[in-house]
């Protein structure tokens, strides 16, 4: 699954206000819940289901980023959000670096093997460092869905050299 198949402009927070590990995750739960992404019936249950999925072990994976995720029982589709912290958030990482982007998804029960095809998807965008640099300076969240997802140059006919 790509990661830009789950995130719109509408998922993006270009700046987190939280400043430590648990405050972002339900800022970013209440954000889609206030959106209508999440039944507002079932945040209460699907931070309890993250918390208990950050006590296991922390979704700090390092090199700056954070995927806390779930499984829901009432979801219907994988959701997904993105926030930056410029500042950085300390999510108990392997290598002590703080995270800038947290990716928070939440996946239906019954979709499990989406579960990992999204984390995949995620680890692998993330292990570029110019991608990791690029959505730092990023302005705008037209430029970091573009980032995210993007496009191969395209060439027309009138752009070909000539033989």
């Amino acid at each position: 699954m790509k990661l830009a198949k789950l995130l719109d402009l509408d998922r993006i927070l270009l700046e987190v206000k939280a400043t430590e590990h648990w405050p972002v995750i339900e800022e970013l739960v209440d954000f889609l819940a206030e959106k209508g992404d999440i039944p507002k019936v079932c945040r209460q249950d699907i931070l309890a289901a993250l918390k208990e999925r950050e006590a296991q072990i922390s979704t700090g994976i390092g090199s700056g980023l954070a995927i806390p995720h779930t499984f829901s029982d009432t979801m219907q589709e994988v959701v997904a959000v993105f926030g930056r912290s410029k500042a950085g958030i300390d999510f108990g990482a392997l290598d002590k670096a703080p995270a800038h982007f947290i990716i928070l998804f939440i996946v239906p029960r019954k979709d499990y093997h989406l579960h990992l095809q999204t984390l995949s998807a995620i680890a692998k965008m993330f292990t570029n460092g110019e991608v990791r640099r690029k959505l730092a300076a990023a302005v705008t969240r037209e430029e970091i869905v573009d980032i995210l997802d993007p496009k191969p140059l395209r060439f027309s006919a009138g752009n070909a050299e000539s033989c």
